[in-house]
């Protein structure tokens, strides 16, 4: 079905009206709504049946909705909406068709840029800072600025970080070192550590991720986290950015035992650089429209400190100054993380506020991580006896 609407007339309706009442409507009573509109049934509904849809019905058109309204009309070559997309735009979802329809009619908006809007208070200076941090074009980031709620509130990477600190901070009067505490035989007994000896306790292969070799591992994990997690949480909600955490995390685990068979694991680290990949690739993707101060250079840091981290954990694996501690902790997990960010991730972050569930290549990632899984589920129950690989004792 599609309106053939008209910009002009769009625009004299801009007073604050609600919409609720239609986008919430159940199929009934939108058939005879329509019915009402479109007695002939003809598919379309005339512009003076819309306006009067506006005038009796209360529709709302906040200032960013209106903005998009009016991108999808002077993108179209007809001057038509189409009616699914914009009960999308109502209902606050939108599709790639949608996307695509918004970016050719952007240059339409003739509405002042988000960096120009003054009088604005702490809390909203702050999320227009996350907005241009994030989100690579202006049509987005005044859509994300104007529809910004406090609920739900970005708590998993608070959660997360503040869980992994208590631990480490317990570990390390327990044992009363604060660096390279997996040199203690106490630290590796804990049932948070993955260790190929315990692999049959499921949980180890997530629980790895509150345990930290050192304070460096610790600090540098919680400052990316904190730094990039929480941004893209208040962009992305807590569902997204979570399953991406938790698939990176999975990953390390999962691909140490595949590859570095005898090492065990403990850090964040697969979830962390899941996030920054994620980030970086959609930065570098989308490098034009991206509005972060000094983002070259903030680029350049952020990948010297990541290979840093990389190489700092090669030479703990490799370099031990105990070797008859056992293998040190595999650095396998931070690679498959960043794996993990530049496929699910990037396309997490490059779909803000559209139906994964619709995309095809969702599903391919999807069907790949399953996959991958089931593979390694094979591996660490026939792999090992098969190979005849030699595992450490479990503490």
């Amino acid at each position: 079905m599609v309106f053939p609407v008209n910009a002009t007339a769009l625009c004299r309706y801009t007073a604050p009206l609600r919409l609720d009442s239609l986008v919430h409507r159940d199929q009934s009573s939108l058939e005879l709504l329509f019915f009402q509109l479109d007695p002939e049934n003809t598919g379309f509904i005339a512009v003076e049946n819309f306006t009067s849809l506006v005038e009796h019905h209360e529709l709302q058109l906040d200032p960013s909705k209106l903005d998009m309204l009016l991108a999808l009309v002077q993108s179209n070559e007809e001057g038509q909406v189409c009616y699914q997309e914009l009960i999308e735009l109502m209902s606050s979802k939108r599709s790639s068709s949608f996307r695509r329809a918004i970016a050719n009619g952007r240059r339409t908006l003739q509405r002042e840029i988000l960096l120009d809007e003054t009088g604005l208070g702490l809390y909203k200076r702050f999320v227009r800072y996350v907005a241009y941090e994030i989100l690579p074009c202006e049509t987005d980031r005044r859509w994300y600025f104007h529809q910004n709620r406090l609920c739900p509130p970005p708590v998993f990477i608070a959660i997360v970080t503040i869980v992994q600190i208590i631990v480490f901070m317990c570990y390390g009067i327990m044992l009363n070192k604060w660096v390279l505490q997996t040199y203690q035989p106490d630290f590796m007994k804990s049932p948070l550590v993955y260790h190929p000896g315990h692999r049959a306790q499921v949980w180890r292969f997530f629980s790895y991720m509150f345990m930290h070799v050192g304070l460096e591992q610790l600090g540098f994990n919680a400052l990316l986290q904190l730094m990039i997690g929480v941004p893209l949480e208040m962009v992305h909600g807590i569902l997204r950015i979570s399953l991406l955490y938790m698939a990176g995390v999975l990953a390390g685990s999962l691909t140490v035992s595949i590859t570095d068979m005898r090492a065990p694991v403990v850090g964040g680290s697969g979830g962390v650089y899941a996030l920054c990949s994620a980030h970086l690739a959609n930065v570098v993707m989308n490098w034009a429209g991206m509005r972060c101060p000094y983002k070259l250079l903030r680029m350049i840091l952020a990948l010297v400190c990541m290979s840093s981290e990389v190489g700092r954990a090669v030479w703990l694996r490799f370099s031990p100054p105990l070797p008859s501690s056992g293998p040190q902790p595999s650095f396998m997990a931070h690679l498959s993380g960043a794996v993990v960010g530049i496929s699910m991730g990037l396309l997490i972050l490059r779909s803000y506020e559209e139906s994964l569930q619709k995309q095809c290549s969702w599903w391919v990632i999807i069907f790949s991580f399953i996959t991958f899984l089931l593979f390694a589920i094979f591996w660490n129950i026939f792999a090992y006896e098969l190979l005849g690989v030699q595992i450490p004792p479990p503490p």
